[in-house]
């Protein structure tokens, strides 16, 4: 089967919308594609390289809008990180898509010794992160992070919503390194707009003030948490959240400064419970020796089944109502 291309691709598109989504909340079409055409007009350093999925990462936008900067090097994610790291040699800015799952599965050796341990400026956006689809295994990227943590140098990175990946764009594109950042794509629901959110690599922001326990949440787990929080409320349970974005590196004192103050420490994450945001917050704790009660909403360290997305949030935890169930539970141990 393609891998951009059917009817099958369509549907799994619009599940991951519909998944993503609370009802009547509102969207933007393509935040990525657009913020980076509107970059690369004030800055023609900028080239955009795709393996085979240009449509499906929507870069398509940038493609159309500069086709004399765009490069589709078809299904082949080494090459893709080759040619980029060339281009950043020669002083451009390259932007590379394709799947989260074929970077980091097939394109990790290169992305380490012609990117990363070079420190060169190539940006690795991937969509489909952790369970964003409902195609199983060879789709679901569920351990990428863990897989490009251990990678010195490179600013891993997982946005909430549009208005976070519009703000993400022209910031990696001036920071002078690699970075790797997850991408939602298509019509992307708008979040953080009422928070007055202004994104900057390796800075947490508190959302949400409460007392009783403290999320600490990443990519489209902040929204959710955000939504469990007000149900939350409703029976007097006071749920702080902590949106971090930035994964590496980590912004240590924030998170610090929000655990000494909870008794409940709740990571969540649309990540593996291996290897991700959890256990990089676990760490820090025991650390620092600051010692609260700490739980995971993260996914099972397996090879996930394929499916509705909804059912697939709902069986794994990653769905609103798991998310309160849970935190109820804990209070209560």
């Amino acid at each position: 089967m393609s891998r951009g291309t059917g009817k099958a691709v369509r549907r799994t598109t619009s599940a991951m919308i519909a998944s993503l989504d609370a009802e009547g909340r509102e969207t933007r079409e393509a935040p990525f594609g657009h913020a980076l055409v509107a970059l690369a007009r004030e800055r023609e350093e900028i080239v955009g390289l795709t393996a085979d999925l240009a449509k499906y990462t929507d870069l398509h936008l940038f493609a159309e809008a500069f086709p004399e900067r765009f490069f589709q090097m078809g299904m082949a994610e080494q090459a893709l990180i080759g040619a980029a790291a060339g281009f950043a040699r020669e002083g451009l800015v390259p932007f590379a898509t394709t799947y989260a799952v074929f970077a980091s599965r097939r394109a990790y050796d290169f992305l380490c010794l012609a990117v990363a341990e070079e420190g060169l400026p190539v940006k690795l956006i991937c969509a489909l992160p952790g369970l964003t689809t409902g195609y199983g295994p060879s789709h679901q990227a569920t351990e990428d992070i863990a897989i490009f943590r251990g990678l010195p140098g490179l600013v891993i990175l997982d946005p909430c919503d549009a208005v976070e990946i519009e703000q993400a764009v022209p910031a990696i594109a001036a920071h002078p390194g690699p970075v790797y950042m997850r991408l939602l794509r298509g019509r992307v629901p708008v979040v953080l707009d009422r928070y007055d959110y202004r994104f900057e690599i390796g800075r947490a922001r508190l959302l949400r003030e409460g007392g009783d326990v403290l999320v600490i949440a990443t990519g489209f787990m902040t929204m959710r948490a955000l939504d469990a929080a007000a149900r939350l409320a409703e029976d007097g349970i006071e749920t702080a959240v902590l949106h971090l974005s930035t994964i590496k590196p980590l912004d240590t004192e924030t998170i610090l400064e929000q655990c000494r103050r909870h008794p409940l420490v709740v990571v969540a994450e649309n990540h593996s419970r291996i290897g991700g945001l959890g256990e990089a917050v676990a760490a820090l704790l025991l650390g620092e020796g600051i010692a609260p009660r700490f739980r995971q909403i993260a996914l099972p360290d397996a090879f996930l089944d394929a499916g509705a997305l909804p059912t697939l949030h709902a069986r794994y935890g990653l769905a609103v109502e798991a998310v309160v169930r849970r935190i109820r539970g804990w209070l209560e141990e």
